[in-house]
């Protein structure tokens, strides 16, 4: 029975550490893993149905020493989700690590003292002929970093700039939307014309003026002689016509 219990307690002795080590920074388990990428500053992980664009990724040394991503830089928009499919063409294990710069550095250096595995959705790890994928959503903008920080990788030459433009699409809209103000003269119901005695209309250059414009029938139905209006033109088939109005 003693022999029994020494043996049990040898073989726990020598599996605990294989356990502890588990994937990096000490072992992550999922749930932590999930937490600490959604408050990355390059972003979050993303899901299938959201994918904007898939790109094609090599991971391979060279005959001359070196060891590289291909392509070597990405840019994308603020907001844009991105599936990376990942292929390591190399004979050595190589992986594809997003993160700041910043980030990567301190992983590198814990790496330098032990070679951990990574088990975060902004990472994957192939040995020579394998495949994976990491969807990733860019959900700030900045300047961010793609790495492979298995030790002398990065230094070899595997590593690359992710440039993340901001995304201010609402605020170029709003804009772009300029209203001019005016004095209706005329209504032409048959002909969907309306004479406007109109300030200038900046999105178009043109100065303050009385013009015929084009409009539909549910615009002209909105119009008579003598109103005060705000309205946007805009050419359509080579026609000045309101296609705003307030």
């Amino acid at each position: 029975m003693k022999n029994l219990l020494m043996t049990t307690a040898f073989a726990i002795a020598l599996t605990g550490p294989a356990f502890a080590a588990g994937s990096h920074s000490g072992g992550h388990d999922d749930d932590h893993a999930d937490k600490h990428a959604e408050m990355m500053a390059v972003g979050k992980p993303g899901t299938a149905a959201d994918v904007t664009r898939t790109i094609a990724v090599t991971m391979r040394e060279t005959e001359d020493g070196d060891m590289i991503f291909e392509p070597d830089s990405f840019a994308f928009e603020q907001g844009e989700t991105i599936r990376f499919e990942v292929t390591n063409k190399g004979e050595l294990e190589h992986e594809f690590v997003i993160d700041n710069a910043e980030g990567n550095a301190k992983h590198k250096e814990m790496m330098a003292k032990m070679d951990m595995e990574h088990d975060d959705p902004n990472s994957v790890r192939l040995e020579g002929g394998q495949s994976g994928e990491v969807i990733w959503t860019f959900a700030n903008a900045g300047t961010f970093e793609f790495a492979c920080l298995i030790p002398g990788h990065y230094e070899s030459g595997m590593y690359g700039p992710i440039e993340v433009s901001a995304k201010a699409e609402a605020e170029t809209e709003a804009a772009e939307v300029v209203y001019t103000k005016g004095t209706v003269k005329k209504v032409d119901t048959k002909g969907g014309k309306v004479t406007i005695d109109h300030g200038p209309l900046v999105n178009l250059d043109m100065p303050a003026m009385t013009m015929v414009f084009r409009a539909d029938e549910t615009m002209i139905g909105k119009l008579s002689a003598g109103q005060s209006i705000e309205f946007v033109a805009e050419p359509v088939k080579g026609k000045l016509t309101v296609v705003e109005l307030k």
